[in-house]
């Protein structure tokens, strides 16, 4: 029950942070004029090459133009910052977050080159004023979110709107539609009737919905009824499954631990490579996106392991935060097996090759990390999933597009993000070297523009001190009684 009330408070912690007030070097404020970063080598990630000795010169919120440094009148009181031996890339998005309202977690995604996140549970009137922070000038990135997450009769989590036939299905969409949300997120307990209810109601407002596969329904339906994005591969070991109808009904009134450490020897035994494939077609056929979070998958896999308990960043996060992944404390994984923690293992070896053989047949990716969960920090989890993803058998390019080109295509909003080019909002990472030539280079970041603000080493290592003098400051959550 720990883990419950976690989760209901921790998307309104405060923590007030004095924004900086920088000069030329090292500003989170517009350049007047305009500003010009010359003699770059800009990555164009559609197509995997880096342009090299390029300007690209900024107005504003927006790039005004990008061609060769010899080629580029810059207008007068342009601030020139030469750039010679750096690399730019576009903003980097993180499609599965958490969290998005605490203050200082904005601060940790623009630090770590993140200027855009999908938000997959947090209330919208906490969306809406933290948007509303990052437009006044606070540091922080884009913000497209679900709002409340859309489960069946009894919800997994406080706080869902729930659904337990088509007319509650229908009246949820609506719900969230009213209160904001961007999106619709569909959840693991929601019934047949209202899913299928909640995907026609979804077409006919005009809203995406995606999330996780219902135990209810398989992958194949999903995909078919319209499911924007599947998270987590959610259905999907048990879509390869020749076993799929018999693990679509195993009995619910297991331990939730055990029918999962049960669900998932199945899945491996009767795994079938004719239905997988099939699957994986059927996916790139309907453009249903494939949001792996290999990150987080790693780490609930490891998790009773210990080892994740030296990680440095976790200075960046509340203790109490921190406290929650104890899988001592997590309801989740209160009493769970060791088979449990076998067969996770198991499963997330299993999902790595997985996503190599979907990226093989055309399947679609987005990068998400799940931040909030264990071991997912805000901003720095983004470079770890990047890495997963080249290791799952993604190539350098293909990973970088699912963070960058893949999230503007997704969003259908091309024309603003996803690559360095004219008219896109100035969104980008200014890099020490090319991540076309190793992905983990995305880490080795020199400077931040977003949103048309330019925070050069000094200021993002600033945005980093301020965040851990945060997370030391938070208050103690409350424990249940």
């Amino acid at each position: 029950m720990r883990a419950r009330k976690y989760f209901e408070h921790v998307a309104s912690w405060r923590v007030v942070i004095p924004l900086l007030a920088l000069q030329v070097t090292g500003t989170n404020s517009p350049a007047g004029p305009g500003i010009a970063l010359t003699h770059a080598s800009v990555i164009d990630v559609g197509r995997g090459k880096a342009r090299d000795d390029q300007t690209i010169l900024i107005s504003g919120d927006r790039v005004l133009k990008v061609g060769k440094t010899s080629r580029v009148q810059l207008p007068a009181e342009t601030t020139v910052i030469d750039a010679t031996g750096k690399y730019v890339i576009p903003g980097l998005w993180d499609m599965h977050v958490h969290g998005s309202a605490i203050p200082y977690f904005s601060e940790l995604y623009i630090a770590n080159g993140v200027t855009g996140v999908r938000d997959m549970f947090t209330p919208m009137d906490r969306i809406q004023s933290e948007r509303k922070a990052i437009q006044g000038g606070k540091p922080g990135p884009r913000i497209v979110a679900a709002g409340r997450i859309v489960d069946g009769p009894k919800p997994y989590w406080p706080g869902s709107v729930s659904a337990k036939d088509a007319e509650e299905g229908r009246k949820a969409v609506q719900t969230v539609k009213e209160e904001g949300s961007d999106f619709v997120k569909v959840y693991s307990l929601l019934p047949r009737e209202a899913f299928f209810a909640i995907a026609k109601e979804a077409k006919r407002l005009g809203l995406a919905f995606a999330g996780h596969v219902p135990e209810s329904v398989s992958a194949a339906e999903a995909s078919d009824a319209g499911q924007r994005s599947i998270e987590h591969l959610t259905g999907v070991l048990t879509g390869c499954s020749k076993s799929e109808t018999d693990l679509l009904h195993t009995d619910q009134s297991l331990p939730r631990v055990q029918r999962i450490a049960a669900q998932i020897q199945v899945q491996l035994d009767t795994y079938d490579e004719q239905k997988a494939h099939a699957l994986f077609v059927r996916f790139r056929r309907n453009h249903t996106w494939q949001c792996p979070t290999l990150t987080v998958l790693h780490n609930i896999a490891w998790l009773n392991e210990g080892g994740l308990s030296a990680d440095p960043r976790l200075r960046y996060l509340p203790p109490e935060a921190v406290g929650f992944w104890d899988p001592k404390r997590d309801m989740r994984f209160t009493n769970a097996p060791a088979s449990f923690w076998v067969n996770m293992q198991k499963a997330e070896r299993k999902c790595q090759e997985v996503v190599g053989k979907m990226r093989a047949a055309g399947v679609e990716f987005l990068a998400g990390t799940d931040v909030l969960n264990p071991y997912c920090f805000p901003g720095f989890s983004l470079h770890d999933e990047l890495a997963r993803l080249v290791d799952a058998g993604l190539t350098p390019r293909e990973a970088l597009q699912a963070a960058t080109l893949n999230p503007a295509r997704y969003l259908q909003r091309e024309r603003d993000l996803g690559s360095v080019n004219s008219g896109r909002f100035a969104d980008l990472v200014v890099l020490d070297a090319n991540p076309l030539q190793d992905i983990h280079n995305t880490t080795k970041i020199r400077a931040v523009i977003a949103n048309g603000l330019f925070y050069d080493r000094d200021s993002l290592d600033k945005l980093l001190s301020e965040a851990e003098t945060g997370a030391k400051s938070q208050a103690k959550i409350e424990e249940p009684p």
